[in-house]
């Protein structure tokens, strides 16, 4: 019994070159976008309605030639040429949100009117297959299509014109003056311009996507540094307190007599959970700490050195009037610490940004809070700028004293003076209260001396 040979499998390029078929069929069965108007996105109204007159006035002045030129000049009937022209140019309407549907409506028709004028009485010597108003109207849509459409759907919808047309040519080359070739030519330049030009305006959309998350991100990552700059600075406040009530809870059975069991004990417990508040604290420390953070083991700064602060910005150009009045030992240490931050970056900004301004600072206090105004006029020196006070500064400017003005429950106001000058003024409470929500608005509520 004889065996049937054995089906050859297909050549990889006959499978690739299907593969693509397969690809550019898809795309112009389904378009790439949702039926929204052309430039409805624009914030310019001039722009968001010219694709609607573009394709009103095309309208408007092909359907009435069409019907006239088909009927007079081809010697087609009325109600024919009348139809025919409906169908190759009313669709440019829908092309402004439509462009691929409005595609498929046009180019049958086109097809379908190439074919009646094969046998009209006069198309012997003049345009075939495709008449002018069939090529203008073909043109115009294909800068629609250009515009909203795929890279694969173009391909698809050029290769279909031009094989259309090849077609024509084949079937009546007699009657063909080579309007298809004209086509297939205008059809490539009109999507080959428009298509770049949505690619390049979708590169640029992409990019200002790209750059705005990328601007959160660097916003975000500064205020998560400064955040873990203030939780190294404040380890040193805490701890101080900890240590504090761990000495006297071990040392309280030995210098007060008489005390019964149950005190001792509790006293105990409570120099023992001190003692692992520290422990959790170091190591919370050395997360937070970076390994080359050698300034951190100095002593913390606080409105005392203020003083010494001003010195160094009168050192560097900048004419500074202090005004320092808060009684000693008065002000809790993250009060004093985020104080001095505050004037510290209030200080590197004027030095940066307004070179030889003249500079007040005033630090003073009610009894209730702490009320930190900096002030600066319009730069002495326009184009100069200097290096940042201290090395110790976060950088951070803004976003650093927001943060440590919330930590504290305090308000903060910033802005620039009508004189070109800025102000930065800050009030801390003196007295422990829960900080701001995260996203609780600044309070413009302290006064400017």
């Amino acid at each position: 019994m004889s065996r049937s040979p054995a089906t050859s499998p297909q050549p990889p390029l006959w499978r690739s070159a299907r593969t693509q078929l397969r690809l550019l069929v898809a795309a112009v069965r389904t378009p790439s976008h949702e039926a929204t108007p052309l430039f409805a996105a624009s914030e310019r109204a001039l722009l968001r309605y010219a694709p609607y007159a573009v394709a009103f006035v095309a309208v408007a002045i092909l359907l009435p030639t069409s019907v006239t030129v088909v009927a007079r000049e081809y010697g087609l009937n009325g109600p024919m040429a009348g139809a025919l022209a409906v169908a190759q140019t009313a669709p440019l309407l829908l092309a402004v949100t439509r462009p691929l549907q409005a595609w498929w409506i046009v180019f049958a028709a086109d097809v379908l009117g190439g074919i009646v004028l094969a046998g009209a009485v006069d198309v012997t010597g003049r345009s075939w297959p495709w008449t002018p108003m069939v090529i203008i109207g073909y043109v115009i849509l294909m800068l629609f299509l250009g515009l909203r459409e795929s890279r694969r759907a173009l391909v698809a919808v050029w290769l279909a014109t031009g094989l259309a047309g090849f077609l024509f040519e084949l079937a009546g080359s007699d009657l063909s003056d080579g309007s298809w070739l004209l086509l297939f030519v205008l059809t490539g330049v009109a999507l080959v311009v428009t298509g770049a030009l949505r690619e390049r305006g979708d590169a640029q959309r992409r990019l200002a996507a790209q750059e705005t998350i990328s601007e959160t991100e660097r916003a975000q990552r500064t205020l998560l540094e400064e955040r873990t700059r203030i939780a190294r600075e404040l380890h040193d406040v805490v701890a101080h307190h900890m240590s504090v009530i761990t000495v006297q809870a071990d040392s309280a059975p030995y210098r007060i007599s008489g005390l019964p069991d149950e005190a001792r004990e509790e006293f105990t417990s409570i120099a023992a959970s001190a003692r692992e508040s520290l422990t959790e604290m170091r190591r919370l420390l050395a997360v937070l700490r970076s390994e080359d953070a050698d300034g951190e083991l100095a002593p913390q700064p606080g409105v005392a050195r203020v003083q010494q602060l001003v010195e160094a910005t009168v050192r560097a150009g900048v004419p500074v009037e202090l005004s320092l009045s808060v009684p000693a030992g008065s002000v809790p240490q993250a009060v004093d610490l985020s104080a001095y931050r505050i004037v510290q970056e209030a200080l590197s900004n004027v030095v940066r940004h307004a070179p030889g301004a003249a500079t007040r600072v005033s630090v003073v206090s009610d009894g209730t809070d702490l009320i930190v105004v900096v002030v600066n006029g319009p730069a002495a020196e326009a184009g100069t700028a200097a290096p940042p006070l201290e090395s110790a500064g976060t950088g951070h400017g803004l976003v650093g004293m927001r943060e440590r003005v919330r930590l504290t429950g305090g308000t903060l106001d910033t802005g620039p003076l009508p004189d070109g000058g800025f102000r930065v003024a800050a009030r801390l409470p003196l007295a422990s209260s829960p900080p701001e929500a995260p996203d609780a608005p600044d309070a413009p509520d302290v006064p400017v001396p």
